[in-house]
């Protein structure tokens, strides 16, 4: 038999632990070519633009 609480974790302890798992909104910009958000420090996935030069060739503006 596995291991077994010797006391109930009540329910404001539980809470208490569970306080920073929440999810959080990622983080957006604006594009400076498109003017689309997007993740700073990642290439445009709309444009393919990154700090204004084109690094995706097979996207269409």
């Amino acid at each position: 038999m596995g291991a077994v609480p010797k006391k109930r974790i009540s329910k404001a302890r539980r809470d208490r632990r569970r306080a920073h798992d929440a999810l959080t909104q990622p983080h957006l910009v604006v594009c400076e070519e498109c003017g689309e958000m997007k993740r700073p420090h990642y290439v445009c996935e709309v444009c393919g633009t990154y700090k204004g030069i084109k690094v995706l060739p097979g996207v269409e503006s």
